[in-house]
């Protein structure tokens, strides 16, 4: 039997809850409802560092956040390294596979290929070097009325303002990266088996949906943020004013108008991958049936929750992702439609080998999914455990262990604990570090955050619970070399 291909669909910034198979009560994503029919939906998937560069660092190298050596976009750290010994796509690319990747990379240098043998780039005008321009602008620059530029709508990459997308839909980003993965899909080898990443840079704001998506959300009644009584702390009105502000109360109107953009921007992913769907099933039917999906995000977005915008925090809006795993149709259905196993970013890796077939490296700290898909695990991990260094304030640099039922949250430098039980309250609205009855449950999470510092060996545990030794930044030991692996 012909080995199998592998498409993995990757949304920059798209929130746990923003899809409608997750209980989303607006948000239209009707082809990702229809990939979650046929698999298996993981309602407790989590980033372990919720920001574009470390999220991405653990999906390729299969490794959690200490060993891949970076904590965080900001204070003490690095780049995501460009020199992990063993890749997702490095891997495939080994076994066989046509490795390529269509959209954000976000990798250092911007033209490192990460084991992929080719790429398209849309990096949203990121430069790390004066002059580069990645693949879409090019093409934007060739295709698009003279004068107009991709930036033309006037939003920053990380601001809450919206508005609609400012010319043609076909010139949006994210119909560019469909468009060029259908090319791609037309004209690999269909003798060799492919690993194809789709990675859309959306919905990360800028929100600027096509003018027809603006419209489907603007005058909807949307949910409005969850704000919890601790939420107050970051009703930071000078903050607010900013348009990039990672925190502060907006106002009802300006709170709709991102909303609204934000929800047009994943209806419009959505459209995109019915594309694919509707490219595949009426042109390569037989390439349909013998890929695996798999649909992921790098984070979250707050997206107003508890007075935050962005991302870096410990909170569902930020750490939830949604994940879908698909198998070939030739394989039919999954068993589960709904997997409640706790997952992360590093169980990407091993599930894409495993289902091609290629041996895992030692590396590699996740775990392969595939087994879930059919039954749930006899064992399963108890918890994950999430992170990030100061990156816009040392009042947000925070620690986090959850198992998607409770979740207990320290903020380091504020000296704040607090801890939620998130089946009765996934909107973490209710802090309950402090209930007398929750005190059993308290002393145990801690001692779940302690026991994977303690592991470090680096001064953050003492007494079975968290400790901050200093002002400090906590940089791991692999930020500047790699890690070699678990013992054979």
């Amino acid at each position: 039997m012909a080995r199998p291909n592998i498409i993995l669909l990757f949304c920059d910034q798209l929130r746990g809850d923003a899809l409608s198979c997750y209980g989303n009560p607006v948000c239209d994503t009707p082809n990702l409802d229809y990939l979650a029919t046929r698999g298996t939906r993981f309602e407790n998937a989590y980033s372990a560092v919720p920001s574009c560069l470390p999220a991405r660092a653990n999906l390729w190298s299969g490794q959690e956040q200490w060993h891949t050596g970076v904590l965080g976009m900001g204070r003490g750290q690095g780049p995501t390294p460009n020199d992990f010994p063993h890749t997702l796509a490095g891997e495939l690319t080994a076994a066989g596979y046509r490795t390529h990747m269509v959209g954000k990379g976000h990798f250092h240098p911007q033209r490192e290929l990460m084991g992929f043998q080719s790429e398209e780039l849309d990096e949203s005008g990121r430069t790390l070097v004066h002059g580069f321009k990645d693949e879409y602008r090019a093409w934007f620059d060739e295709h698009a009325p003279k004068g107009i530029t991709p930036d033309d709508h006037g939003v920053y990459w990380n601001s809450w303002h919206a508005r609609p997308w400012h010319t043609e839909e076909y010139l949006h980003p994210t119909a560019w990266t469909m468009t060029r993965a259908l090319d791609f899909l037309d004209n690999h080898d269909p003798d060799q088996p492919f690993f194809l990443n789709i990675s859309f840079a959306r919905p990360h704001s800028p929100y600027v949906p096509p003018q027809v998506y603006w419209d489907r959300y603007i005058n909807e009644e949307l949910p409005a943020p969850y704000l919890g009584e601790w939420a107050a702390m970051h009703d930071d009105p000078i903050t607010a004013q900013d348009p990039n502000a990672w925190r502060g109360c907006k106002s009802a109107r300006d709170i709709q108008r991102a909303r609204a953009g934000y929800f047009g921007e994943i209806s419009f992913i959505d459209t995109q991958i019915g594309r694919l769907i509707n490219h595949l099933s009426r042109f390569h039917g037989p390439t349909f049936k013998n890929t695996w999906f798999l649909f992921t995000a790098d984070h979250g977005d707050m997206q107003g929750d508890h007075n935050l915008w962005r991302k870096t925090y410990a909170y569902e809006g930020s750490t939830r992702i949604p994940f879908l795993v698909m198998p070939p149709m030739s394989q039919g259905p999954a068993a589960r439609k709904v997997a409640e196993e706790v997952v992360e970013l590093r169980d990407v890796m091993p599930t894409l080998l495993g289902a091609a077939g290629v041996d895992i490296p030692n590396t590699v700290d996740g775990e392969d999914l595939r087994s879930l898909l059919e039954a749930p695990a006899a064992e399963w991990r108890a918890f994950i455990h999430g992170e990030h260094c100061t990156c816009y304030s040392t009042e947000q640099e925070m620690h986090y262990v959850t198992d998607g039922r409770r979740k207990l949250v320290w903020l380091p430098r504020l000296d704040c604990t607090q801890f939620f039980d998130l089946e009765e309250d996934r909107s973490e609205e209710q802090d309950l570090f402090s209930d007398p009855s929750r005190q059993d449950e308290v002393t145990l999470w801690q001692g779940y955050l302690a026991q994977e510092l303690a592991k470090r060996d680096c001064g953050w545990a003492k007494d079975g619970k968290p400790f901050c030794p200093s002002d400090a930044p906590l940089v791991s030991p692999y930020r500047d070399q790699r890690w070699p692996g678990n013992p054979t």
